[in-house]
């Protein structure tokens, strides 16, 4: 077996707190202030009593009993709780003119609105639930928000969130079903103590639809979840220079047509301290793609390219089944501004990266890239127990196609299209480990398993690139490729050691040198019994470059300087 997932047992963040019921606190019943339940008549301003009179008395439940109650922008309190009982749904209106902002043509002025609790004179926000600047503010229930965002299909026109939190300290939300919003599901911008946990999120109504957003917030578990959506599905972002810092996100279910968890695009902060961990990705079964891919792009996308630093990230024990590319790594230079009164960001910083016990199969045939810019490298990246599994399909010609810097791309997983490597593609790195990592393909290829260019302080320890053992008599090609490339090609490559190696059977040749910067190349205790050749050099590769320790017992004495 190749490795054995850790079972840890996660609990929550806090305590869990029955979502059913609204327990001591007092409680405000929105029929109470003329609410109905019929899903036609609009409940915003009897909705909004409730929330104001709880938060006028100190704070207590807010209740949505059973029913259908349809409602516009409606905003949260300091120590107010939202409670959707079971059976209950709270609907977006489908007339735009029911949010706080609407820009369609002919609509009202947008509904502002000065807060009781908050410090902002006049906030307001295109969203279902909004609030800024509150304390301990609770949405939860075992009910049903849904955005009705399917009157919203549109791109030119601004369209409403489900919930839309800002600047906001102790949040709880738990336990809700949450449909189809005009737009992002979620939207946490510069909250603090934010938890999320047990909820359900199924966002394709619209354009945009992303599932959850944290956006330069601190101190956030994300626990338990379940988001299907057709644009990324959980997603961290700095849509200022503050970053997210101490986020956890733990024991989720994912699919996404596009991205399934991922850092960026907009990085204007960064993202430190961050640990992902116990999370099942898949493909979405339930829905027809709008954007990305019907399958989905990445797993996991980590990506800084409006300046920002990306530092100290853990992630463990991920499946993943049937996304395009399981692991995308981008440090870019888009650089965008999100202060009009600041410069325009200079390349960003990406480092610290740990990425461990990853299973993934039934990916496309794009590959894997790590990729920095040159004079901006990605530093200190670690990946082990890896075992991925590929449709395969290369051919020789895409083993040698040369990949464009893109460095004011808009950063995906796809954006290189199929890389010369049908594994790991990487290009300007500093610190770069792959240990015990299994790359299989479905479909011979010929391209490299394994491709770096212009980097240093590399090691490869027990790269494995043997195919499944079923299908061997069935299917001979899965022994070796006739004509493939090399298994690893190191390009410009300084301080490197290869350990532990063992190329599948009928291999042709396992490592290619090239460029004039290559130098301090180690291959030791390596069993390369079934590779016909060992090493290749270009012709501009210093002699000394590389350094060939005994290797295993009986192996072909066809090192460079026999040839």
């Amino acid at each position: 077996m190749f490795f054995c997932l850790l079972a840890a047992t996660f609990q929550p963040c806090q305590n869990h707190v029955s979502a059913e019921t609204p327990g001591t606190e007092a409680v405000y019943d929105v029929r109470d202030y003329g609410a109905k339940a019929d899903g036609k008549i609009l409940c915003t301003k009897s909705i909004q009593a409730a929330i104001d009179k709880c938060a006028a008395d100190g704070g207590g439940t807010v209740y949505l009993p059973p029913g259908n109650w349809l409602s516009g922008t409606i905003y949260m309190e300091n120590y107010v709780t939202l409670l959707l009982d079971s059976g209950s749904t709270l609907l977006g209106s489908r007339d735009p003119n029911d949010y706080a902002h609407s820009h369609t043509s002919g609509s009202k002025s947008p509904r502002g609105r000065t807060s009781a609790s908050s410090v902002e004179p006049n906030f307001s926000y295109w969203s279902l639930i909004a609030g800024t600047s509150l304390e301990h503010v609770t949405i939860r229930g075992r009910g049903t928000i849904d955005g009705q965002g399917s009157a919203f299909r549109f791109k030119d026109r601004s369209r409403p969130k489900g919930i839309y939190l800002e600047n906001c300290r102790d949040v709880l939300v738990e336990g809700l079903k949450m449909l189809n919003a005009g737009s992002w599901m979620q939207h946490y911008r510069n909250c603090d103590r934010l938890r999320i946990q047990n909820i359900t999120v199924f966002n394709h109504a619209a354009y945009n639809n992303d599932g959850l957003n944290i956006d330069s917030c601190r101190d956030v578990c994300i626990w338990g979840c379940m988001v299907d959506s057709d644009d990324d599905a959980i997603v961290m972002k700095s849509l200022s220079l503050k970053p997210c810092r101490n986020v956890t996100i733990a024991n989720c279910v994912i699919s996404s047509h596009c991205n399934a968890i991922k850092m960026g695009t907009e990085s204007g902060g960064g993202f430190q301290n961050i640990t992902i961990t116990n999370c099942t990705i898949c493909s979405p079964r339930y829905s027809k793609v709008t954007y990305g891919r019907q399958r989905g792009l990445a797993g996991l996308a980590l990506e800084i390219v409006d300046g920002g630093v990306l530092d100290q990230v853990a992630i463990s024990n991920i499946v993943m089944k049937g996304v395009s590319v399981p692991i995308f790594i981008r440090l870019g230079n888009r650089a965008r501004q999100y202060d009009k009164d600041e410069p325009k960001p200079g390349v960003g910083t990406l480092r610290n990266v740990v990425i461990n016990n990853i299973v993934a199969t039934e990916t496309s045939n794009i590959g894997c890239s790590i990729t920095g810019l040159p004079g901006h490298a990605v530093e200190n990246v670690s990946l082990s127990n890896i075992k991925l599994g590929f449709e395969g399909g290369g051919t020789k010609k895409d083993a040698s196609k040369e990949v464009p810097e893109k460095a004011e791309s808009y950063p995906e997983s796809t954006m290189f299209g199929v890389l010369p490597a049908y594994g790991f593609y990487c290009r300007h790195i500093r610190g770069l480990k792959f240990i015990n990592v299994q790359l299989q393909t479905t479909a011979s290829d010929q391209r490299h398993a394994v491709v770096c260019e212009n980097v240093e302080d590399l090691l490869i320890d027990a790269l494995d690139t043997t195919p499944p053992t079923a299908g061997f008599d069935q299917n001979p090609a899965l022994l070796g490729s006739p004509g493939a490339a090399a298994t690893i090609r190191l390009t410009d490559a300084k301080g490197v050691f290869v350990r532990g190696c063992r190329p599948r059977t009928g291999t042709e040749l396992f490592l290619n040198l090239q460029g004039s910067q290559s130098e301090r190349i180690v291959l030791m205790a390596n069993d390369l019994s079934g590779a016909s050749k060992i090493v290749e050099m270009g012709p501009d590769v210093a002699k000394t470059a590389l350094a060939l320790r005994k290797e295993s017992q009986g192996q072909r004495a066809n090192y460079p300087a026999q040839e």
